[in-house]
């Protein structure tokens, strides 16, 4: 590791996530200070049945904005099977049941501010079921469009949700590289 963590404090903490401040020093001998977001890891689902899929409209405090994306969560619990936190944010967000889970890889949302891995999962065979969100998640509308339709949101800007991106991106080349080997 070319930085050594000198001291490290906890500055804020509430039941999503935690900050810390760490007192680094550099190989160069250089100290300076990293402002670290400590999340558990969250599940990012691209729900696809023939051609469409299937997202989530919601208020997004941050931004100030309503956003569509790909449903996705986390349940603030260490250690939870990843496969079965997609399918509890699947029915949670949604209301869909997935009767095939495809593990798509996994990313760091934003490693240069925080520690939260995501993991990327293909639901299919989706069959409808009660939404059960969260208090928090009052406001979440569920839309459907076309892939086509999705791939020009993503295009023209009315899809930013950098998960969002990522995750197609994963399911692009896992398509791509599955359809080369199967056989004809």
């Amino acid at each position: 590791m070319s930085i050594r963590v000198l001291s490290s404090r906890e500055v804020y903490r509430n039941k999503w996530l935690r900050v810390r401040e760490d007192e680094v020093e550099r190989s160069n001998g250089a100290r300076g200070i990293y402002g670290v977001v400590d999340k558990d890891d969250c599940a990012i689902i691209l729900p696809i049945e023939a051609d469409t899929i299937y997202l989530i409209e919601q208020f997004r405090y941050t931004v100030l904005e309503r956003c569509l994306e790909l449903p996705q969560g986390g349940w603030e619990t260490a250690g939870v099977n990843p496969e079965e936190l997609a399918r509890g944010e699947l029915r949670e967000e949604t209301g869909l049941l997935a009767a095939h889970m495809t593990y798509l890889g996994s990313i760091w949302i934003a490693y240069g501010f925080t520690h939260q891995k995501q993991h990327v999962f293909l639901a299919t065979g989706l069959v409808p079921s009660a939404a059960q969100p969260e208090p928090e998640e009052h406001d979440l509308v569920l839309r459907t469009t076309s892939i086509a339709e999705f791939e020009d949101m993503l295009l023209n800007g009315t899809i930013r949700d950098a998960s969002t991106v990522a995750a197609w991106g994963l399911y692009r080349l896992w398509k791509e590289r599955n359809a080369a080997t199967a056989s004809p």
